[in-house]
Formats: structure tokens, C-alpha cells, sequence
């Protein structure tokens, strides 16, 4: 098996390459990170250089990476040092709004466009991809938070258009999107006062959550949005 994870260098994606190389010993795993490479060079895992937000590199690491079974998307922001979610609708704004969808929706559309080919091979393909619970329109019952709820919104009409469209060319792919609850990483960190006790998951226990579901996911399931808990989710 050989597995790619964008975003192998932060809190998910970090507990997710090493989920994996825990339950499929001898799968290749190829990971991403920005700007430092990771200190685990562990057998079989190979490190890749790349800003997501960059096509022209992700169209080159597609290029070397020709032969994949699994994608899994762990890239997104919640806040900069100078912004967070907004409150209301006078807190928007556009270049923070922007940011929002260049890292949480973009990249999984670039990263789709260009890793078709190595998955259209695989006889188990599966691209995954981290949302938030907070992109379900349905489930939308506080407001605020404009931009990042766009953005996951976003890219949840993205991959379910997308697995519309996978399901013609590549049958036995399935494209997941995927709540991994609130986890204790960088992302969450201003706003972990307010959850409640229980609710704040460890990168390893979302790995844990997580990996099953996209593992047993059957084309069936393509295009569907699951909770780390395997419950659906409504748009």
C-alpha cells in the first residue's frame, strides 16, 4: 500500500502517518510538511517539501508520486496571530477570509486535479480529507465564524462533487470528508476553554477515530461526511 499525508508534520497529520505505519507495517508512506523536516525518518516514510497553496509544486510532487492507494488531506486554519474566527459580520475580513479558503478549501481541489492518475490505479483509492463539523450548513445553529465555516462549507461541496465525478472514472475510489471532533493542536488552542470536559481529543486518539473509517469506507459511501465517531453528518 502506499499512502500519501499532506500535513504529516502537524498534530493530526502527525498521528495519522504514525497510525498507519502502526496497522500497515510494510506500506510506503510519503508525507508533507512546510517548512522543517520532522525528525522522524523512520523506514519507509518519506518526507516531501510542499506549500499546498502552490499548484505548480503539487503538480511536481504528483509527477514523482505516480502509483498512490490513499490521499489524506490534513491541512487547514482556524486563526493567524492577528486573527481568529469572526464574531459577526463588521469582524470580516476579506484578505483573512481569503486565507481561509486558500488553505482549508484550495489545496484538496489542486491535490484532487492532480493525484487522479495515481489513484485511477490503485484497486482501493481513497482520498480523505479533514473538514469540520462547523461546515454543515444544517448544523448551523450559532453563526459567527464566517470565514472558516465558509471554507469548510466549501470544500465540503468540492469532494462531494467531486466523488460524483470519481464514481464515473475511478469505481472503486471513495473521497471522504472527515470531523475529527476538537483536538488538542495548535489550531484549537485559543478556544479549548470552552469545551466541554471529555470533548478535547488527542492527535492519537483522532488517528485512532479516524483511520478505521477511511480504511472500511466502501464506494458506497463515496462523497459522504463522517464524524471521528463514524456518525454522518449533514451538509
Amino acid at each position: 500500500m502506499k499512502v500519501l499525508i499532506v500535513g504529516g508534520s502537524g498534530g493530526i497529520g502527525k498521528a495519522i502517518v504514525k497510525r498507519i505505519q502502526e496497522s500497515y507495517p510494510n506500506a510506503t508512506v510519503h508525507a508533507t510538511y512546510l517548512h522543517h523536516l520532522p525528525q522522524d525518518m523512520r523506514e519507509k516514510l518519506q518526507w516531501h517539501a510542499l506549500d499546498v497553496t502552490n499548484e505548480a509544486e503539487i503538480k511536481q510532487l504528483s509527477e514523482q508520486l505516480t502509483e498512490l492507494d490513499w490521499v489524506i488531506n490534513c491541512v487547514g486554519i482556524l486563526h493567524t496571530q492577528d486573527k481568529g474566527p469572526e464574531k459577526n459580520l463588521q469582524s470580516l475580513d476579506i484578505d483573512f477570509f481569503q486565507h481561509n479558503l486558500m488553505l482549508n478549501t484550495l489545496p484538496s481541489i489542486m491535490l484532487a486535479k492532480h493525484f487522479a492518475k495515481a489513484l485511477t490505479q490503485s484497486h482501493s483509492a481513497r482520498f480523505a480529507v479533514i473538514s469540520a463539523k462547523v461546515g454543515s450548513i444544517a448544523d448551523n445553529k450559532l453563526g459567527g465564524w464566517y470565514s472558516y465555516r465558509a471554507s469548510k462549507a466549501a470544500l465540503n461541496m468540492f469532494l462531494k462533487t467531486l466523488a460524483i465525478e470519481w464514481q464515473r472514472t475511478m469505481k472503486r475510489g471513495v473521497v471522504l470528508s472527515l470531523h475529527p471532533g476538537t483536538t488538542d493542536t495548535p489550531l484549537s488552542q485559543p478556544f479549548q476553554q470552552s469545551v466541554p470536559k471529555g470533548k478535547l481529543f488527542t492527535p492519537e486518539y483522532v488517528a485512532n477515530c479516524l483511520l478505521p473509517i477511511i480504511a472500511n469506507a466502501t464506494p458506497a459511501q463515496t462523497g459522504r461526511f463522517f464524524a471521528y465517531d463514524g456518525t454522518e453528518l449533514p451538509w
